[in-house]
């Protein structure tokens, strides 16, 4: 979609082609082919039509990202893509709102997300990015859900963040070749992120970043969402509360573990009634053994972000199960018992191991009524299989 497009689509023309492609979308099921043959009836230019297709949709596909807030904002394939979730961003601006700024500066603001979350939290904000499209989507969506807020065209590096009280920066880290995995290589690169957090800021990394890259006093928070780790975000000494955090948004609300919550190592144990798989956001933060703390329990391995106990807990920054056995860890045998069980439908979970669940599945060939999940790791160094129930 390119810019003049984007702009007629805001023009009073545009609005109704939009409402009769939404139509016409929902008429068709969401079939895009049957929705644009329909569309061209209506004596629409090409460009235009794809114009109003491609936003429809884009909104739809959003809606698991952003809610119902999709249905009003606009996108572009990658914009969408990059956006940051509506609850991780929410949280995020409720974090920067608690320091009280006057006023926040989005480095590379993209199609807007993270400004509108910004706004919502009752913060003056506003955004730069360097693509002339992604500014004009950013301040359409700004304008689509009633929020004020000032977005241009400029380069992170080029501006002036001083009259900002918090700078929020998320830098690039995909190119035409693919996902950057190097720091320097990100757009812009690290030393200006460090550069940066020296200053009241908060800058959103990947979750992958190393521990040892983090500045001292530097706050790392790793973020999950219905258990997919989403990213990690860096708080700078003024707005940092400890030096990392894990935080697990679930339907209900959410809540974070840090670095002063983990009492060390409860080491490791035998294999006790209920196993804990640690939230990624947790294992990526390092406190698995806050969360070995939390449930009286110990690791099953040095190595291996398992945690056992004897008693059962419910606890949002862990999957529970119930340990109903020990199987085999060697294929054939393992077979054997399944089969013996009647199982047919198998759930394989795997950490610390060589196995690839789908082919291992594939192998095993089972065919019975019954339903059963495996957990195959390691246990004090041992290839292990644990037959287990969630709870």
């Amino acid at each position: 979609m390119d810019l003049d497009a984007f702009r007629w689509l805001l023009t009073e023309p545009g609005q109704a082609l939009l409402v009769r492609a939404t139509q016409l979308y929902v008429a068709h099921a969401g079939d895009p082919v049957r929705t644009a043959t329909a569309l061209r009836r209506h004596d629409v230019s090409p460009e235009h039509a794809a114009a109003a297709l491609t936003q429809v949709d884009l909104r739809a596909r959003a809606v698991a990202k952003l809610g119902d807030d999709a249905a009003r904002m606009y996108f572009t394939p990658e914009g969408l893509e990059q956006a940051t979730r509506s609850r991780v961003a929410t949280h995020r601006a409720a974090r920067v709102a608690f320091a009280a700024p006057d006023s926040v500066l989005d480095l590379g603001c993209g199609i807007g997300g993270d400004l509108v979350a910004l706004a919502r939290a009752g913060l003056t904000v506003a955004g730069v990015d360097r693509d002339e499209l992604r500014v004009a989507v950013a301040r359409a969506n700004l304008d689509a859900l009633g929020l004020g807020g000032a977005v241009q065209v400029a380069s992170a590096q080029d501006v002036d963040v001083s009259g900002f009280g918090v700078v929020f920066a998320d830098p690039a880290r995909r190119t035409d070749r693919g996902r950057v995995f190097d720091v320097d290589g990100w757009s812009p690169p690290w030393d200006f992120v460090t550069a940066l957090l020296a200053r009241p800021s908060c800058v959103k990394v990947a979750p992958g970043i190393p521990h040892s890259l983090l500045p001292d006093g530097v706050e790392a928070e790793w973020v999950s969402d219905e258990g997919d780790v989403k990213e990690a975000a860096l708080w700078s000494p003024q707005l940092a509360t400890a030096r990392r955090r894990a935080t697990v948004i679930k339907g209900g609300g959410l809540v974070s573990v840090t670095d002063e919550d983990d009492p060390g190592s409860p080491g490791v144990r035998a294999v006790g009634r209920c196993l804990y798989e640690p939230d990624g956001a947790v294992i990526r933060a390092g406190l698995v053994t806050a969360v070995a703390a939390g449930v009286n329990g110990g690791l099953v391995d040095e190595h291996i972000a398992y945690v056992t106990s004897d008693e059962a807990f419910s606890t949002p920054l862990a999957r529970s199960y119930e340990v109903l056995d020990e199987l085999p860890y060697k294929e054939k045998p393992l077979r054997a018992a399944l089969r013996a069980r009647g199982v047919g439908r198998l759930t394989i979970k795997k950490r610390g191991v060589d196995v690839v669940p789908e082919e291992l599945r594939k192998r095993l060939s089972l065919h019975g009524e019954q339903e059963a999940t495996i957990v195959m790791t390691r246990v004090a160094g041992k290839g292990t299989c644990l037959l287990v129930r969630p709870f």
